[in-house]
């Protein structure tokens, strides 16, 4: 799937305001950005202005306030690039490319809403990002969030969903254990998740055997953002697709799980 048409991207720099360390290794940047606005799902290509990387890292919106432009990350500190995300600190510049992607509401199932009827937000470790902002999107109460974390939960705070459910591998937080060995997808009209491949693989194959429509978001390496450079192939039942721009968000019956 394409952008939406009219849907604009821009490559601005703009100032680090606020940065956070939310758990061990994970951390939180904000900023102001002018240009188009972001909905959840989307992307942005982010580097400081100063850097020793050609590239800029994927990074998922995982909040914007349109009242103030105010822009929220969460990251996590793994290699070179998000290192030196890491480093920043307010005041310091930084370059975005973006709003990139498609979006959650371009995923939404054909039939009509029952009363009563909730979607579920499912995420792993900082792929809660985007379901973060797709919660913020949602009527308060419409949804259940299910939260896997390897240690303590972190940024869940303004959640208004109706159900929370968390799970830590080290027992820090909620149930112990994963939290797709806590999530039954039957009740709900719709799921979407975000998190590390099995975790995705898990929640695919639950909804695919209670036939509930199910739609995640994927983590690839990227370059260019913009579907030119093919850096970034999805094997699916309709061939190769670009998780940058045909992306990051698929159906979860069409991407095929190797391994």
């Amino acid at each position: 799937m394409r952008d939406p048409p009219g849907t604009a991207k821009q490559c601005l720099s703009v100032q680090i305001s606020a940065r956070r360390d939310v758990a061990a290794g994970i951390f939180q940047l904000e900023t102001i950005w002018p240009g188009p606005a972001p909905r959840a799902g989307q992307f942005f290509l982010i580097k400081p202005r100063r850097s020793a990387c050609f590239l800029g890292r994927p990074i998922s919106v995982a909040e914007y306030d349109p009242a103030e432009n105010r822009l929220r990350f969460l990251i996590a500190k793994r290699g070179r690039g998000t290192g030196e995300l890491a480093a920043l600190r307010p005041g310091d510049e930084a370059e975005l490319t973006g709003p990139l992607g498609n979006r959650w509401e371009d995923m939404v199932p054909e039939r009509p809403r029952a009363a009563g009827e909730r979607a579920a937000l499912v995420g792993g470790g900082v792929g809660i990002a985007p379901l973060l902002a797709l919660g913020a999107e949602l009527a308060p109460g419409s949804y259940d969030f299910y939260g896997g974390f390897k240690a303590a939960p972190f940024g869940l705070e303004g959640l208004e969903c109706q159900d929370l459910v968390t799970a830590s591998e080290e027992g820090l937080g909620g149930n112990q254990g994963r939290i797709s060995d806590f999530f039954n997808p039957a009740p709900y009209r719709a799921v979407y998740a975000c998190g590390p491949l099995p975790l995705l693989k898990a929640v695919a194959a639950a909804c695919e055997n209670s036939r509930t429509p199910c739609f995640i978001s994927l983590e690839r390496p990227m370059a260019c953002g913009v579907g030119a450079c093919l850096g970034c192939a999805v094997a699916t039942r309709r061939g190769n697709r670009r998780c940058c721009i045909d992306g990051p968000l698929f159906p979860a019956h069409e991407v095929l799980f190797h391994g």
